[in-house]
């Protein structure tokens, strides 16, 4: 697909929630590189207006940003309103967050937040704009899971589960929505090198997100789950294994991966 047709498919406007850092900055970087407008969503309006200034001013497009907290119902909901009469064709919700170590020593409200970024959140996202994406009849998601969604993990069981959940919800909608003319794409990396790790407690390092990201948009409308990155390729061998045995050696990983925990 070239870049005319590509642009047609899932353009004008692109929505990225997580925009702000890691892989979401980077998938907002890759989709005006593609010519898309982007609205760009993220609790730190700064950080965005920034990053809206230099998308505008490399690739010629149009942003908006939107000062929002995916993990805040009514912000979510905000989102829709805020974005209602652009023409949105690719929806990503890429914020999100994870924890490593031993689920005992988790803190519980933490834990229930992420559930609501991780999965109550694209939910809201998803439904609020698949009805304007089937009337489009074109465009599509990308859903964010990752190579540990494959296998309960221990010290990363509640991380990897809300993962999961990404998992099977996109592969669900993407056979529904095929025949609307929607892709739906999982995207599945393995540690990447952002903050995230930091914040979920975990030694840093991985694949760079700005590869995952070209990865990531170029797999859009060729394939249900991507495995961008070294390392999750090199992990998928694990994925052949019985499903206890797999849980087996990414719980290694994830070990290997907490500090302190």
């Amino acid at each position: 697909m070239d870049a005319t047709a590509w642009s047609d498919r899932y353009g004008p406007w692109a929505v990225v929630t997580g925009a702000s850092s890691g892989i979401g900055r980077e998938v907002a970087r890759e989709l005006a590189r593609r010519g898309l407008n982007i609205a760009l969503v993220a609790r730190r309006r700064e950080i965005l207006e920034e990053l809206g200034r230099e998308l505008q001013t490399q690739f010629g497009v149009r942003t908006r940003t939107l000062a929002l907290d995916m993990a805040v119902c009514a912000d979510r909901q905000a989102l829709l309103e805020q974005t209602d009469e652009l023409d949105i064709g690719l929806v990503v919700p890429a914020a999100g967050f994870g924890s490593g170590g031993l689920f005992e020593h988790s803190d519980a409200a933490r834990e229930r937040a992420m559930i609501e970024v991780n999965c109550t959140a694209v939910l809201d996202i998803v439904h609020g704009f698949t009805p304007r994406l089937i009337r489009r009849g074109r465009g599509g998601f990308i859903l964010w899971s990752s190579i540990v969604a494959f296998a309960g993990v221990p010290n990363s069981a509640h991380y990897a589960a809300t993962k999961a959940w990404n998992q099977s919800f996109a592969e669900g909608i993407h056979l529904e929505l095929k025949g609307h003319g929607i892709d739906v794409l999982a995207s599945a990396p393995a540690s990447v090198n952002t903050g995230f790790a930091h914040a979920a407690g975990l030694s840093d390092g991985g694949a760079d997100p700005a590869a995952v990201a070209r990865a990531t948009v170029r797999a859009l409308g060729r394939t249900m789950t991507v495995r961008p990155g070294f390392l999750a390729t090199l992990l998928d061998l694990a994925l052949k294994l019985p499903r206890g045995l797999r849980a087996r050696m990414l719980g290694r990983v994830m070990k290997g991966m907490a500090k302190g925990r």
